[in-house]
């Protein structure tokens, strides 16, 4: 008993030395603290959500020259938070068009409903089915929102989000959907030598290799696909008009500044919401 107790002894010391090296267990989430989070991987290795108290609170109004995009993510959005069938979505097209801007407005639009969004890094895809086990059981319905969402030959988190989209039998929660942004529809970089793999039947049917049938697999899982435009310049003007009035300049002095705003686009090679928002707070903050 003595050798045992001996033991024991040195054993406690040993783990009051090591216990203080040990990562911290994860607070638990404060569901109330926001109606958007974010997925934070420590150096550790240990996933946690963090809540967003600052969230952009943009609403669905102020997105212009997008009606018809705006009418399918709306639908689907309260679809889905009604508890009805809905569909993941991949948002693409052209840069600074509204698609990040859109999904934000809907959570602002439909959080007193019960949705929340939980944003995930690319790097971080992988944590889906952790993501997914943690908000199962919770009343809320979640948008896992992944933005500006492309990948590079053999990154890990294609994979995941891959499954997750299937619907695995470890990432199947009917309060989880996913919205992802690109300003690519097929994710995977495309190249030329990808088209040497296409075959001709008798018939003249033409079949896609297995290298492009995989670039596209992805996209394919997603059930709805929206895409966005760039703006002619009528509507841009027409942006930049709705946000200088945001931004308290009044009416009056609108056509005065068609000029900048059109040199400001042209300065940048784009004409999107984005350009136009950010002329009108320039301009704005100059008067």
């Amino acid at each position: 008993m003595k050798e045992l107790e001996q033991f024991l002894i040195r054993a406690e010391a040993l783990l009051a030395r090591i216990e203080p090296l040990l990562p911290a267990a994860p607070a638990d989430v404060d569901w109330n603290a926001a109606t958007a989070f974010r997925w934070r991987v420590s150096r550790d290795g240990r996933g946690r959500l963090q809540a967003v108290g600052n969230a952009g609170r943009i609403r669905l109004d102020d997105l212009r020259n997008i009606s018809v995009q705006k009418e399918q993510i709306e639908q689907n959005t309260l679809q889905f938070v009604a508890g009805k069938p809905a569909n993941n979505v991949l948002l693409t097209g052209a840069r600074g068009t509204g698609k990040s801007s859109l999904i934000k407005a809907c959570l602002n639009q439909y959080a007193e409903q019960g949705l929340r969004l939980i944003e995930v890094d690319k790097e971080h895809l992988a944590d889906l089915p952790d993501i997914v086990d943690l908000v199962a059981k919770r009343p809320e319905r979640f948008i896992i929102f992944c933005d500006d969402l492309s990948f590079e030959e053999g990154e890990s988190g294609y994979k995941a989000l891959k499954v997750a989209l299937d619907g695995s039998i470890a990432t199947q929660s009917d309060n989880v959907l996913i919205y992802a942004t690109s300003n690519r529809r097929h994710l995977l970089p495309e190249r030329m030598s990808d088209n040497t793999g296409y075959t001709h039947g008798d018939d003249g049917d033409l079949h896609p290799g297995e290298t492009v049938e995989e670039k596209i697999s992805l996209s394919e899982r997603f059930g709805l696909w929206v895409s966005f435009y760039p703006f002619k310049q009528d509507d841009y003007l027409d942006i930049v008009h709705s946000w200088l009035l945001h931004f308290g300049v009044a009416a009056t002095q609108h056509a005065a500044a068609d000029a900048d705003a059109l040199r400001w686009a042209l300065q940048r090679g784009s004409r999107s919401g984005r350009i136009a928002w950010q002329f009108a707070r320039d301009y704005a903050g100059k008067q």
